[in-house]
């Protein structure tokens, strides 16, 4: 059945909904709950990154919960290996053949907890689905039902006991999303609630209702990539990608997938907005999310402290945006 684009009005609704619910089950958090929504209109895998108890799995469990498709979760640990993930082919002794156990990876929602515990070989795993949509186990080639989208957390590489991503797995995340312990007041709220009425400390998302199924999520998702947007702002955005490529210091910089990134998720944050065009603002806004996995600064700019959020921050300075 072909899709239809959701009107903006019901669009804006819905999106604002799911804002306040996923907001009620996680407090204190609203710029990553907003582009973990930019990911998700976007159609683009997110990296959630934090140090342990921020909320990164709360707040993708509690997206889930406003999903209606089928969701699972993996916790990625040293030893797990690729089949673990996408799964493998078995003997069924009765048909005398062999049969595909599929693995968890075929949902709509992946929570790929503490995704940077596991080895390389297991993250290759992930490349072909993330990318590509299908997963190939015994030489047979078998689509992910759409939409399919990867949410994973990390802690911080310094941590003991983690990996650092390889590259081409990071620049398959459309957003990295720096998830950071929130404000005295908003903590202050969190431990009240935690504390007052429950038992143990299991993950509570019952404040998020069932808002979204399936195939309302991909009329959605096809509502951001209708929205307007100009050539200037078009320009704005590969210019500020390019610029970051040829920064001073930066030994290695975003590529092309980076500007249609970018475009992505300023159209989605547009959407979101409740516009129906896409600004140089929506751009600027997004930059950190989109870029900050896909720089990797050289030991000059390392040794001064400088953070891939402070270059952005300084790139955007430096690069004019368009004026009306």
């Amino acid at each position: 059945m072909t899709q239809t684009p959701l009107p903006l009005t019901e669009a804006v609704i819905q999106l604002d909904r799911l804002e306040q619910d996923i907001g009620q089950a996680v407090s204190g958090q609203r710029q990553a709950i907003r582009e973990l929504l930019v990911a998700l209109v976007a159609a683009g895998h997110a990296l959630l990154e934090g140090v342990p108890g921020v909320g990164k799995t709360l707040l993708v469990r509690a997206l889930a919960a406003a999903v209606q498709g089928r969701y699972a979760r993996i916790q990625f640990t040293p030893d797990l290996m690729p089949s673990d993930v996408t799964g493998h082919a078995v003997f069924d002794l009765k048909r005398e053949a062999f049969r595909i156990r599929r693995g968890p990876i075929f949902c709509n929602l992946l929570l790929a907890d503490e995704i940077n515990r596991a080895p390389a070989k297991t993250q290759a795993a992930m490349l072909e689905a993330m990318q590509e949509g299908q997963v190939t186990i015994e030489g047979q080639a078998l689509a992910l039902a759409p939409p399919f989208l990867v949410f994973a957390t990390q802690n911080p590489i310094e941590q003991e006991g983690t990996y650092p991503l390889p590259q081409a797995q990071l620049d398959r995340f459309l957003l990295k999303i720096a998830v950071a312990p929130p404000s005295a007041e908003a903590e202050r709220a969190a431990v009240r609630a935690a504390t007052s009425g429950r038992i143990g400390d299991r993950l509570d998302t019952s404040a998020v209702r069932p808002l979204l199924d399936t195939e309302t999520l991909q009329r959605l998702q096809l509502s951001a990539t209708t929205l307007r947007l100009d050539e200037r702002v078009l320009d704005y955005a590969v210019a500020l990608v390019r610029a970051a490529r040829d920064w001073p210091g930066v030994d290695s910089g975003p590529g092309p997938r980076a500007s249609i990134a970018l475009v992505r998720a300023a159209r989605a944050h547009a959407l979101i907005e409740g516009r129906d065009f896409t600004t140089p603002d929506d751009v600027r806004c997004m930059l950190p999310a989109v870029l900050r996995h896909r720089l990797r600064l050289g030991a000059e700019l390392e040794i001064e402290g400088v953070s891939a959020d402070a270059l952005l921050g300084e790139l955007v300075e430096r690069v004019p945006a368009p004026r009306d």
